[in-house]
């Protein structure tokens, strides 16, 4: 349960609970370790594919059926956490985590490397789950999409540098080494969490995983139209995303004839957008506040994906020419989830767990309903890559500019 905004610090913090620095710390590393899931593996999933004997399909499983255990294990971590504290999921996911990532770099075929990773899916949603839960245990709404910009920039350089890493790896040492790094990240996740994070949630709920509870919770979050407005927004702006990481790899190097170390170094550029649309985030969210943010971004989104998709109708199937529209959509994804985010659990200081992991299982539902369709459209061409940026990006700019303004309560003058 969070202290009254009046009560807490310039950023909505409580100080006495978590140092903000460690704060933002912690957070960026949870929020990471989905990038690193799947941007340093992006790279090699035409290679694993190949050395596993593996149609293209199969390929995608392996991030497809991660993704919706991803989505799926949070309705479990978000009750449990809630009711037990997010420092115990925590640890117990991160431990998870880093046993799967040791089965998936062994693993001698294809179904056993799913089979991993959706165990490794299943841990991840603990983290992501509790990161942000962790946001509103510490922070006032507003000032929470402030603080998840600040860990998602840190994110965005973690992200950078897995693309490019995930490439050489592959390339100098094989797609196993670059499983092996998610691995060291784990342990190195686990080890930071188990040492300094102390417990964020001032007071547990000891009834959080009785059925009439959840039931009770579940039908609270899902009646809030503010809960609607924000999962809708981050799932369509994730699900544009989505179609990029699973889609990209296939059509950049089979299709157009990338390299994978250019490959990689692409997917770096992209994190970069990302990175600067962060940044932008913060900016606009002093001037203008969340509503209007949303909105601005939702432009952005928008011209992203129609630019996107201009570029191929004209015939110009390039790297250089369908890159630059989808840094647009990039830089208003920046500024989409961590508004989306905090928006999304703002309204529920103490089912803040539920209310993270419903969020997180909208957004991984569209990804696994895209990667599955995803395994039978990729038919060599840049057309499903497009098409499916595009029908997102439109999806993201009518939330942005309808839900999104309609649901955002008016913010406190102390808040900005």
């Amino acid at each position: 349960m969070s202290v009254p905004s009046a009560a807490v610090g310039p950023l909505g913090v409580q100080p006495m609970t978590i140092p903000p620095g460690l704060a933002i710390m912690v957070l960026a590393l949870l929020l990471s370790i989905q990038p690193v899931t799947t941007d340093l593996y992006l790279p090699a999933l035409p290679a694993l594919t190949r050395s596993l004997g593996a149609p293209v399909a199969a390929g995608q499983l392996t991030l497809s059926a991660l993704l919706l255990a991803f989505g799926c294990s949070q309705l479990l971590w978000g009750p449990l956490s809630d009711r037990l504290g997010r420092r115990p999921v925590l640890l117990m996911g991160l431990a998870l985590y880093t046993l799967a990532s040791v089965g998936a770099v062994l693993a001698p075929t294809m179904e056993h490397l799913v089979a991993w990773r959706t165990l490794q899916g299943a841990a991840m949603g603990a983290a992501v789950m509790c990161a942000r839960a962790i946001v509103r245990d510490l922070y006032s709404p507003l000032a929470g999409a402030r603080a998840m910009s600040k860990a998602l920039t840190g994110l965005g350089i973690i992200a950078c540098l897995c693309a490019p890493l995930g490439g050489l790896l592959t390339e100098w040492l094989g797609w196993r080494a670059a499983l092996l790094v998610l691995t060291a990240y784990a342990v190195a996740t686990l080890a930071l969490v188990a040492l300094r994070l102390p417990e964020t949630l001032a007071e547990r709920n000891p009834r959080a995983l009785r059925p009439a509870t959840m039931a009770r919770t579940w039908a609270l979050v899902l009646r809030t139209p503010a809960f609607w407005a924000y999962s809708l927004l981050t799932t369509a702006t994730y699900g544009g995303l989505f179609t990029f990481l699973a889609a990209s790899s296939f059509v950049f190097i089979d299709v157009l004839g990338t390299t994978r170390t250019h490959y990689g170094l692409t997917l770096l550029s992209t994190a970069v957008a990302y990175l600067l649309g962060t940044l932008l985030c913060r900016r606009l969210l002093a001037r203008w506040g969340l509503a209007r943010t949303v909105a601005i971004a939702g432009a952005l989104s928008a011209s992203g994906g129609l630019l996107m998709l201009l570029a191929a109708t004209l015939g110009w199937h390039s790297v250089a020419a369908l890159l630059p529209p989808f840094y647009l959509f990039m830089l208003g994804h920046g500024i989409h989830q961590p508004c989306g985010q905090s928006g999304a659990v703002g309204p529920f200081p103490q089912a803040a767990g539920v209310a993270s992991a419903l969020n997180g299982f909208m957004m991984m539902l569209a990804a696994f309903a895209i990667g599955h369709w995803l395994g039978g459209a990729l038919d060599g061409t840049v057309w499903p890559l497009v098409q499916g940026v595009a029908l997102w990006s439109v999806l993201v700019a009518a939330v942005a500019w309808t839900l999104v303004q309609r649901h955002t309560p008016q913010e406190p003058a102390h808040d900005r």
